[in-house]
């Protein structure tokens, strides 16, 4: 019997590969050493992951045979996806287990030697570094859960009807998976801090409009949605071999997370990008002051974790009174620091940013007050854009922004967008979240800037003589109760009380009259 040639190999729909998707999954739930999809996923990728490079380490190593060039393996032998799992009757039950995880085991070819995952824990690139590097740092921070090594096996054969030689194929299950992370992060509780809403990373992506040749930073990538959004903005006007060359090599992520690190690279290795540039450490683990022009690039599109605090040893990093306890704001300064300076690369009005923040980044006084009179003396803060409650529930009930900003120079006006609350509910939620159509108008507004209903101007000479607090209200809304600090809040409701009950001994004694 004659091996498939890739004409040969059949195609997949996207119901059938929702349905494959759907079978492993199930076979998983039988399994007692998984609880939940916050195990599952974790699974199913490093399982797609490695048919996933198999598949295109065959492609790679065709291609490097017609071009007449060598092809250095990544994987070799017997640690290759088709040595032990490609055949539905291949290693299974406790031998399979061993295999996959035991430092020492009965390998499929009969020999004793290193298990699968402690090979790939060790793999190493060459000159510079390469996909073996991605692979050894993705299986240092996993694990597997299976206990049952037939219902492992019996999970493998399903990931092993997926084809990932062909492109359209490699295209459908992306968006797929994309649709795996969004159930993952309904399921993840407190763990789905990595998850930012797609119409708010397209928003944020097509308003920096990241350019080929650019260099583009998410810092704190999870799942790497923006990075995998920027890439197929850039992809677009993508010409030729070069540009496709410079596009691969311009993307950097920073995710100290195992689980979300992972997930990362399989999405960004989905959607087309072949050798992800993922800093598996902590973003603040270096100092402020020993990040010079090397370590700068001209886009940080972030949605930075807010609500968490740092180690002190992060937080000797930073200058002493500007060392917060929010982490957003040890992210908003590194990314200040990780910005090209104006003059420099290829960026006319040098690095600028977009970026998630909560409202307590707005109306934060002391180190907050501080490191915002910063922003503002030595960047250009241009747009805030807020947006209403809902937007990412129900993970956080926290009203959040989108801050731009670049290093044109200081500060001079700061333009607010009131994103609206949507037609006839009072917020979004879970089950009616935001949808990309709806920031449309905003984007519209974006280049051609007028004051309405949803857009006002304000002076940064204001905002410093308020202790720079940027939580401005709309001035075309009376009430503006969602975005005011805590004290402007109740000083306004005691205010209302007060008024109130003016209004109701007015009546009062007016009712009195008529007896």
């Amino acid at each position: 019997m004659t091996a498939k040639t890739k004409s040969a190999v059949p195609t997949i729909s996207a119901q059938q590969l929702s349905a494959v998707i759907k079978a492993a999954r199930d076979i998983m739930r039988k399994d007692k050493g998984l609880n939940g999809d916050l195990d599952r996923l974790p699974m199913l990728t490093w399982i797609m992951f490695l048919k996933f490079l198999d598949d295109k380490e065959q492609v790679w190593e065709a291609e490097a045979k017609v071009a007449g060039k060598p092809y250095k393996r990544l994987i070799e032998a017997p640690y290759r996806w088709r040595d032990w799992a490609a055949k539905d009757d291949g290693i299974t039950g406790e031998e399979l287990i061993s295999f996959v995880s035991n430092e020492e085991t009965a390998r499929p070819d009969g020999k004793r030697g290193t298990g699968l995952f402690p090979y790939l824990r060790k793999l190493q690139g060459s000159n510079g570094g390469d996909r073996r590097d991605v692979i050894a740092t993705v299986f240092k921070g996993t694990i597997n859960r299976m206990v049952n090594g037939y219902l492992l096996r019996d999970v493998i054969n399903k990931v092993n009807q997926l084809h990932f030689t062909a492109s359209d194929e490699t295209h459908v299950l992306s968006h797929l998976y994309e649709s795996l992370l969004k159930e993952m992060r309904d399921s993840a509780g407190d763990s789905g801090e990595f998850y930012t809403p797609r119409p708010v990373v397209r928003f944020i992506v097509e308003a920096i409009d990241p350019q080929i040749g650019e260099t583009v930073l998410d810092p704190a990538a999870g799942t790497g949605g923006f990075l995998v959004e920027a890439f197929e903005h850039m992809m677009k006007r993508c010409k030729s071999t070069k540009d496709r060359e410079t596009i691969q090599k311009s993307l950097f992520g920073i995710e100290a997370k195992p689980l979300p690190y992972l997930l990362c690279q399989m999405n960004l290795l989905l959607h087309g990008l072949e050798y992800p540039q993922i800093d598996s450490g902590n973003a603040l683990r270096f100092p402020l002051r020993d990040i010079g022009d090397r370590e700068r690039v001209d886009v940080v599109i972030t949605n930075p974790p807010f609500g968490g605090e740092e180690e002190r040893g992060i937080l000797a990093n930073f200058p002493e009174d500007k060392q917060a306890a929010e982490t957003a704001l040890l992210f908003l300064q590194l990314i200040m620091r990780r910005l090209r300076r104006l003059g420099s690369g290829t960026t006319r009005n040098g690095g600028r940013c977009g970026m998630v923040v909560p409202n307590g980044t707005l109306f934060g006084t002391g180190v907050c007050a501080r490191i915002k009179e910063d922003l503002l003396r030595e960047f250009n803060l241009h747009t805030i854009v807020r947006l209403p409650s809902g937007v990412f529930a129900p993970y956080t009930p926290i009203p959040t922004n989108l801050m731009f900003f670049d290093r044109s120079g200081p500060t001079k006006d700061i333009w607010y967008y009131e994103h609206p609350s949507p037609e006839g509910r009072k917020q979004y939620s879970k089950t009616q979240p935001l949808q990309f159509e709806e920031l449309r108008p905003c984007l519209d507004w974006w280049y051609k800037r007028k004051q309405n209903e949803y857009a006002w101007k304000v002076s940064a000479e204001e905002v410093a003589g308020h202790g720079y607090n940027l939580d401005l209200k709309n001035p075309s809304r009376e009430d503006d109760f969602e975005h005011m600090p805590p004290e402007q809040l109740l000083e306004g409701i005691r205010e209302k009380e007060t008024k109130i009950q003016k209004i109701i001994s007015g009546i009062e004694h007016l009712l009195r009259g008529a007896q």
